[in-house]
């Protein structure tokens, strides 16, 4: 009778193995190395997809509608970017094709969210999409005078003003500011953007206000710390301690966005500062991208007052736009009469180890996440002005530009850090690109419990990639140039990159976003 019974299990047991080959599902990615970073799996697996989820993760062989040849090739959770200012369909593309799966503005944000919630769901957008409620809009609302519209036009457009960025609001406006971002709150936004860098001059009371605000919905603030300077008074040392000390004392999640450019060349002080806040259990989070180069306006408030040059050891030569190195006369014509001009400024020379070293100290970091901090696409028309591309043309037209953060962060990552300079695993590397983003939001957003993660029943956002050839093509220079060697995407268990090519009007993208309020 024992051998009977041993005999019957072990037929129990191949007869199982069997029909999970027989049973078809969705979409089979075959033969690839499964990294999943909270569970350390690394290892050669099929994985099934039905529907939106993964349902399957097997040594064994999977059937399915579609099979993916994975083989030779890295099957991770999809990358997960927290700080996404580029949000049309051109910049979707441009990210999805190197692996995004959700891209997130959360560092300046919009008002109304409401209404860019449903400007968003009307288009067949490839990715995910979510937004904060924008403080600076608020500010911007209040002292314009007018009504708050979710568009980054509505940012760049004031750039001349000064009020807005330097001046302590009245009780009455701080009033309106605080019910502007609240409502934003209600409306499902992820948290409250916190643009301080381009409105330095705020009250700290407003700043403890914004604090109190988030610990009460239960959301973080994310931060561009009012400061970026080298040398003190008004460093990036004390604006990183300001953002430290009122999560101390809200108790609030305060993540800090950028820490790379915002900190310049006093990367060492200011990330042993965010260290020591998590140490004592400081709810202080980070992030950073891997370029010495950051894009900004040209009007922006830390390229203003007398001494601004050597707090920064910045010169005109440090902005370019488009392919050009810019000429003191250029800068001071474009800060005079078109401030809200997008540039690029370069703050560390990547080219030197040393300076290339400071870069490392952020992005290598195990408690910093990846962000792209991408940005818009713009052009020249014919009389020389810089307009944004909104377009639907695939590839972009050859005329626009952008910081090559915008397009290459991610696949920069895995050829740089990961395969050229070994600084970072290959698995180290994924998590920091997936897994960590989802954990930072995932007590005040719970639809990311499910995401960056390749595990039965999370959410089907997965990448396949070869980490041989895998590499951003983009330069200062050039940014339009998309990514190489990511073989497919899948949000929501619709391809959204296919055989390497991007899948035109993939509508696989929905909405990240908190629950309304009434």
């Amino acid at each position: 009778m024992l051998r009977k019974r041993t005999l019957g299990a072990a037929t129990m047991v191949a007869l199982l193995l069997s029909t999970t080959a027989v049973l078809a599902n969705d979409i089979v990615i075959a033969g690839g190395r499964v990294i999943d970073p909270e569970t350390g799996l690394d290892a050669i697996r099929n994985v099934a997809i039905e529907g939106d989820k993964i349902v399957a993760i097997s040594e064994f062989p999977l059937e399915g509608d579609v099979v993916i040849d994975a083989t030779g090739h890295v099957v991770s959770p999809g990358f997960i970017d927290l700080h996404s200012h580029g949000q049309n369909i051109g910049d979707y593309r441009m990210q999805v094709i190197q692996g995004v799966t959700t891209a997130l503005e959360l560092e300046s944000g919009l008002l109304p969210i409401g209404d860019w919630y449903d400007a968003q769901a009307t288009k067949n957008l490839p990715m995910n999409y979510g937004a904060s409620a924008a403080w600076v809009f608020g500010r911007i609302a209040t002292f314009t005078e007018t009504d708050p519209l979710a568009t980054a036009g509505y940012f760049l457009d004031v750039q001349g003003r000064t009020d807005w960025k330097l001046d302590i609001a009245s009780p009455e406006q701080s009033e309106r500011i605080m019910a502007l971002v609240e409502q934003g709150l209600k409306d499902g936004a992820l948290g409250i953007g916190v643009n301080a860098g381009y409105a330095p001059g705020f009250g700290h009371k407003e700043y403890y206000a914004l604090a109190e605000l988030a610990k009460k919905y239960n959301v973080p603030t994310y931060t561009h710390v009012r400061y970026a300077s080298n040398t003190e008074p008004q460093s990036s040392f004390e604006a990183v301690q300001e953002l430290i000390s009122l999560a101390a004392i809200t108790g609030a999640h305060m993540h800090l966005c950028h820490i790379n450019s915002t900190s310049l060349s006093d990367i060492k002080a200011t990330m042993a500062l965010v260290e020591e806040a998590q140490a004592q259990g400081i709810n202080v989070t980070t992030e950073a991208y891997p370029y010495g180069a950051a894009s900004t306006v040209v009007g922006a408030a830390m390229f203003s007052g007398p001494d601004w040059r050597s707090r920064m050891d910045s010169t005109a030569n440090n902005f370019q736009l488009g392919a050009d190195r810019m000429t003191e006369d250029e800068l001071a014509d474009y800060q005079a009469n078109k401030p809200g001009t997008m540039i690029v400024w370069h703050f560390l020379d990547e080219a030197d180890p040393a300076a290339l070293s400071l870069l490392d100290i952020s992005v290598t970091n195990p408690a910093t996440a990846i962000a792209s901090d991408s940005v818009l696409w713009s052009y020249f028309d014919e009389n020389g002005n810089i307009l944004h591309y909104e377009g639907d043309e695939w590839p972009l037209p050859d005329n626009v530009f952008s910081h090559p953060r915008s397009t290459g962060a991610y696949a920069k990552i895995l050829r740089s850090y990961v395969r050229e300079r070994g600084v970072l695993s290959l698995s180290e590397a994924i998590r920091k690109m997936s897994l960590l983003p989802a954990q930072i939001l995932e007590d005040s957003v719970p639809q990311m419990r499910t995401k960056g993660r390749l595990q039965v029943g999370m959410d089907a956002d997965i990448v396949v990639f070869d980490p041989a050839t895998v590499a951003d093509l983009a330069t200062f220079e050039n940014a339009n140039r998309p990514t190489v060697g990511v073989q497919t995407v899948i949000v929501n268990g619709g391809f959204s990159v296919r055989d390497g090519e991007l899948v035109l009007d993939a509508p696989n993208g929905r909405a990240i976003r908190n629950a309304v309020v009434n």
